[in-house]
């Protein structure tokens, strides 16, 4: 029997979009949006789409185990099993929630799969656009079922564009990614919606994304999306990103000579 998991994930994701996530997009209510943490907010769409979510992946893999952005938010024990044995599903039902509540694109809806404690399967929806991508090791990453090439990326600084997110930057750090701007050719501001970067990236329209914040299903999934199609998710210091490791810093490229060019002109100078 084939193995229909790329399909059922991606799926099950677009049912969330269509039953939740959009018949509530611009028609949220004040009381449908409520403050979790001291500038993080959340949505009904957000508790609702990972309910569904949660279940349907569940379907698919008896015995595994959901570790979902608004359950972590309830009981952060949860994130133990991103160590652990078996199945395990890392969740984020509205990634972008903020410009979701606002009545603003992008958001996506993203799912990765790590098994034995390694990430091995990856989905983001970006349902707005029409966009979906998916990927298992070894095997590629497909954006709307078409395979994606090994990411073309242009040479030298001066010819790549991508987002450094520098709200969250340490001092020191947001001050030599203001120093190297102008080697970058072009350093865009960020959507505030990291599914919607990482898509970018595999489809061409910026080379690489750079971030300080890693909660693991912000960039569990969009790291193995691009890792598959050839790309490269590193630690500033260059080691690999792993969404069980504590830490902060992340730089996103579309090849390893894009990922050291970036990080000579943003991050050593």
């Amino acid at each position: 029997m084939a193995d229909t998991l790329l399909d059922d994930v991606g799926g099950l994701l677009w049912e969330a979009a269509d039953q939740v996530v959009l018949p509530l997009f611009r028609k949220l209510d004040d009381a449908d949006v409520t403050e979790k943490a001291p500038g993080e907010v959340v949505t009904v769409a957000d508790q609702r789409a990972e309910q569904l979510i949660s279940a349907g992946l569940r379907r698919l893999r008896p015995g595994s185990v959901v570790v979902g952005e608004e359950a972590v938010a309830e009981d952060p024990e949860l994130l133990r099993h991103l160590r652990g044995s078996g199945d395990v599903w890392l969740v984020d039902p509205v990634d972008g929630t903020s410009n979701f509540a606002a009545g603003r694109r992008p958001f996506a809806l993203m799912v990765a799969l790590l098994t034995e404690g390694e990430p091995g399967a990856a989905w983001v929806l970006d349902p707005l656009a029409g966009t979906l991508a998916a990927a298992r090791v070894g095997e590629g990453t497909y954006v709307d079922g078409r395979p994606v090439p090994v990411i073309e990326a242009p040479t030298g600084p001066g010819s790549l564009r991508g987002v450094a997110m520098t709200r969250f930057l340490p001092a020191r750090a947001r001050d030599r990614v203001r120093a190297g701007e102008d080697r970058i050719g072009e350093l865009l501001p960020g959507q505030h919606c990291a599914g919607r970067e990482y898509l970018d990236i595999l489809v061409g329209r910026q080379q690489f994304a750079l971030f300080w914040r890693t909660l693991p299903w912000d960039h569990a999934p969009g790291a193995l999306l691009v890792r598959a199609a050839g790309g490269v998710a590193r630690r500033f210091d260059g080691t690999e990103y792993h969404p069980a490791d504590e830490g902060h810093g992340l730089l996103v490229a579309a090849n390893e000579q894009v990922w050291a060019e970036v990080r000579e002109a943003l991050l050593d100078g």
